[in-house]
């Protein structure tokens, strides 16, 4: 059956059921992505699929069901499993089923130029990404992975009081995992990348980038013991942000599970670090005009310079504070129910470069990996502890590689730690992104 007519026949027969009002979250996407070793293709995967989320307020509460199939069957199990589901909800919150905003931003996400590049030119992409990894230095003596993706997708939401929006969107994107060798040692490093316009995916800087990180690890050591000054490399910092993203959610807020509950206007990191959420920003994976249940997407303010501005809401939360909604619901796929998260949050970078952060820290360790965070973190006391490796800082230059070390600290007083943020920020493959950051003082367990 025809989406629209579909649609159309599932909101009569929610109003015949006797729902308040009710909503349909239509999704299709396609994805493909191929992996090479020694020229040859080892992973070849092209997939396509379609879905229905159906919501409805029934007597108060919001039920749901959803549908990979739009047929006559499916009709009548959406409209059975919303009322069953609604009717075994026992919370008192109010539910909302939202009827628009004025007026929604343009979004510039969809590139025709990616559909244009065909399957085996892909291929052929990821065996030229694979040549570049193991031709820049001979100690690089093979790949672990390598992959080129792409991807696509279409969103439409649309309820019974009259909102009717939608968007589009596609990337192409890279994977690169390598190993060096020497003395004995074998080290890894990778590079990740995602773009909106095929010309940004530039292979062979990416490959160096892998290759580079993988090299600079030979000969290793630990660190000793002690507090240092840190640089958290962007992808580190951004991996601890996105960890840590929770604490800015009302809903965990309202549950007790965030300790920034009723902290608006307060303090609560340096003046360094402003955090925002901006989902208008085409560069993220993020990107988005509208939320999750429909309310238009606007770039927010999380933190300014240290001050806690607000946390983020959606309906049910807005209400429940007495305040305005941030445009914040999430539904991370048609299926889901409406939470709350921010779509593309990043900390906002200053002037600095990379080089001059160095010389701020003067003496440090620069950290470029970490690992552990969904064991090693708490994401409601905000205590970490996680395996590390990097770089010793020494009068402002990196000079050797440190492995086998572990950064513990609390996010919460990281926040406050910040000292200064470098101007390098950039999306890989994540909504959630940061520059470098140089961090006052952290905890680094060695020798």
């Amino acid at each position: 059956m025809d989406v629209n007519e579909f649609i159309k026949k599932l909101f009569e027969r929610a109003k015949a059921a006797g729902f308040e009002a009710c909503e349909a979250d239509y999704a299709d996407n396609e994805e493909f992505s191929v992996g090479v070793k020694n020229g040859e293709i080892v992973d070849y995967n092209v997939s396509a699929g379609m879905g229905l989320g159906f919501r409805a307020l029934s007597n108060g509460k919001m039920g749901y069901a959803s549908t990979q199939v739009l047929d006559e069957d499916a009709l009548d199990l959406l409209i059975a499993g919303a009322a069953e589901n609604a009717a075994l909800i026992e919370n008192e919150d109010e539910e909302f089923i939202f009827a628009g905003s004025e007026r929604y931003p343009e979004m510039d996400v969809y590139n025709d130029a990616i559909d244009q590049i065909t399957a085996a030119e892909k291929i052929n992409m990821a065996r030229r990404l694979e040549k570049a990894c193991v031709s820049i230095d001979p100690r690089v003596t093979q790949c672990e992975e390598v992959e080129i993706m792409s991807g696509s997708g279409a969103r439409r939401l649309v309820n019974s009081r009259g909102l009717d929006v939608s968007y589009r969107e596609n990337y192409i994107g890279l994977y690169a995992g390598v190993l060096a060798q020497g003395e004995g040692e074998v080290t890894s490093g990778s590079a990740i990348r995602l773009a909106r316009d095929p010309k940004e995916l530039d292979i062979e800087a990416e490959a160096a980038k892998a290759v580079k990180e993988a090299v600079d690890g030979l000969k290793a050591d630990k660190a000793v013991s002690g507090e240092y000054k840190v640089i958290l490399r962007g992808d580190v910092a951004g991996s601890i942000l996105r960890t840590f993203a929770s604490v800015f959610s009302a809903d965990a807020a309202q549950k007790g599970m965030s300790l920034l509950k009723g902290r608006e206007g307060e303090m609560i990191g340096s003046e360094a670090l402003t955090i925002v959420d901006d989902p208008l920003n085409p560069a993220s994976p993020g990107a988005t005009p509208f939320d999750g249940e429909g309310v238009a997407a606007r770039r927010l303010e999380i933190v300014s310079a240290g001050k806690l501005n607000t946390l983020l809401h959606n309906l049910k939360t807005a209400k429940k504070q007495g305040v305005q909604t941030t445009g914040s619901a999430s539904k991370p796929s048609y299926a889901s129910p409406v939470g709350v998260s921010a779509h593309s949050m990043h900390i906002v970078p200053s002037d600095i470069s990379p080089e001059k952060l160095l010389e701020m820290a003067g003496d440090g360790v620069l950290i470029t990996y970490v690992q552990g965070l969904h064991s090693g973190a708490n994401q409601i006391s905000g205590d970490f502890s996680l395996g590390a490796r990097g770089f010793l800082i020494e009068g402002g230059k990196i000079t050797r590689p440190v492995s086998q070390i572990t950064v513990a600290g609390n996010f919460f007083e990281l926040m406050k730690n910040v000292t200064a943020v470098a101007n390098n920020l950039e999306f890989t493959f994540s909504s959630v992104a940061s520059p470098d950051l140089l961090i006052g003082k952290l905890a680094v367990a060695g020798k």
